[in-house]
């Protein structure tokens, strides 16, 4: 496990070459990457999602679309295509910029919620479906989504089946006082490396990591918990799942072949909180589940 956690400092520092002060954030990204789940990144403009995102990318050596999501985006203007080849007779496929390996919905809910809806089968199955035929995506396929206070003008919010789809949601924040001198100097080094050789075995360990029946009692109390009367709905099953996974993954990262209960405690609010919606708003979503069940 040591050569593991070796290499995902590596990865971490080439990454903080262009992302300053931010090494908390790139490590929750990476476990969910290594999770197999998606990111939902829920910010305000200009604090660096599109560049992590792309950045993240360039080392992990995949390949990168990004879609600007706005009112008049079509499900086709993602998924792609079918159209006349008036030379070969007959109807081919055109793919979309989904076909890719790291695809970056920008500012995702400001596109129609029946645009939004085109990425369901892609983040659950990793394929699509067009007119009958099934298209399947890279094995690697890792959505990172952002998205702007749903206060601005011009939103339309995610809906729950969406939400439940992002394994985890994350603010990136303002950097630090001295992180940022460094930005705005654009004090930043070339990046080097990709680590694309290494990102088969990191996924293979992730789902080895043993996670004993104790923490899976944990996580049922979780579940159940969510489930009272303190919100509008309760975690689903698929949360979960994405519970188990994200602290696997963040107990890989962590150079530990078994999951322990701090891991659940930490991932936690990445995992929890955009599922959530409380009755009573003043409330701390993860210290009442914290407290409940810990």
């Amino acid at each position: 496990m040591s050569n593991i956690g070796k290499i995902v400092q590596e990865i971490i520092r080439e990454i903080e070459k262009v992302i300053k002060g931010k090494e908390d954030k790139i490590k929750v990204i990476l476990a969910t990457f290594f999770a197999g789940g998606h990111i939902l990144l829920e910010d305000i403009p200009g604090v660096g999602k599109t560049t992590i995102a792309k950045t993240i990318a360039k080392v992990l050596g995949l390949e990168f679309n990004r879609v600007q999501f706005t009112s008049d985006l079509l499900p086709s203007d993602i998924l792609g295509v079918n159209y006349f080849d008036i030379e070969l007779k007959k109807f081919v496929f055109k793919k979309g910029p989904i076909f890719t390996e790291i695809f970056l919905a920008d500012e995702i809910n400001r596109a129609s919620p029946k645009t939004q809806s085109a990425l369901l089968e892609a983040m659950e199955e990793r394929q699509i479906s067009i007119d009958g035929n099934r298209f399947s995506l890279s094995e690697d396929f890792f959505v990172i989504a952002t998205q702007n206070p749903l206060e601005d003008v011009g939103t339309f919010p995610l809906p729950i089946s969406q939400i439940d789809r992002f394994m985890v949601s994350l603010s990136i924040g303002y950097p630090d006082r001295e992180s940022e001198k460094m930005i705005l100097k654009r004090d930043s080094i070339p990046l080097l490396n990709n680590f694309k050789s290494k990102i088969k075995e990191y996924k293979k360990k992730a789902k080895e990591i043993y996670v004993d029946d104790k923490i899976i009692e944990i996580i049922l109390n979780i579940l159940n918990f969510t489930r009272s009367n303190l919100f509008e709905y309760g975690l689903s099953t698929r949360a979960g799942i994405s519970i188990v996974d994200m602290a696997k993954s963040w107990a890989l990262i962590n150079e530990r072949e078994y999951v322990i209960d701090e891991d659940v405690v930490e991932i936690l609010p990445y995992v929890a909180t955009h599922r959530l919606i409380p009755k009573n708003k003043t409330i701390n979503i993860i210290d009442e589940i914290i407290r409940a069940v810990f």
